[in-house]
């Protein structure tokens, strides 16, 4: 039997700033229990990545196979995972509209930044678990991309710099069913410093 060789060291959850438990309009409950989810991401995939490294890739097969299964769901689990890192990282901020260079790039690729707000606030309400604004650099701009599940992003060659999770998990104990008031709330809630952070690492603009 031919196994994956490949390095599967455990990682483990980053820990969750004291400062998304005291956010304006998302209560410390629903922030606790964001992060008990995204704890469980992670040890999904360090079960998964053990699991693979004892698979037989001779029965590899795409209608059903070990090596098939856990792949897909190694995706949802790495979704998890790397969505909510960028989530919790870039809330505990002011809000308001985005100074520095994403506000420069925001007002450059969608006007200004009411404009994309409203593109990504739609967005969020036509996405059933995520929407970001990542920039491609490849068209070399901005841009508010919907998914409806943890692993339907990437689009590839593009960097995401906003992610806004819109799985019920992320505001129904505050909101219910009121989508719309949670992604206000998730815009009160945006640390500009943190994106800004993310643009001048990736040298974008």
């Amino acid at each position: 039997m031919a196994t994956m060789a490949f390095n599967h060291e455990e990682i483990v959850a980053r820990a969750l700033k004291p400062a998304l438990l005291e956010l304006d309009g998302i209560s410390r409950e629903t922030m606790e229990a964001h992060y008990k989810l995204y704890e469980g991401y992670v040890n999904k995939r360090n079960e998964i990545m053990a699991k693979l490294a004892e698979v037989d890739l001779a029965a590899a097969n795409q209608a059903y196979s070990e090596v098939r299964a856990l792949k897909v769901e190694l995706s949802f689990a790495l979704g998890g995972i790397k969505n909510h890192e960028i989530y919790f990282e870039h809330l505990g901020g002011g809000g308001g509209d985005p100074g520095g260079a994403i506000g420069k790039l925001i007002a450059r690729d969608f006007g200004s930044a009411g404009a994309w707000r409203a593109d990504l606030k739609a967005t969020g309400m036509a996405g059933r678990g995520w929407a970001w604004t990542a920039y491609d650099w490849d068209e070399g701009r901005l841009f508010n991309y919907v998914g409806d599940a943890q692993n339907t992003y990437p689009i590839w060659n593009a960097t995401p710099l906003v992610a806004l999770d819109v799985y019920e998990h992320a505001y129904f104990i505050d909101y219910q069913t009121d989508r719309g008031s949670y992604i206000d709330a998730f815009f009160d809630n945006l640390d500009w410093d943190a994106v800004n952070d993310w643009v001048q690492q990736y040298r974008i603009g």
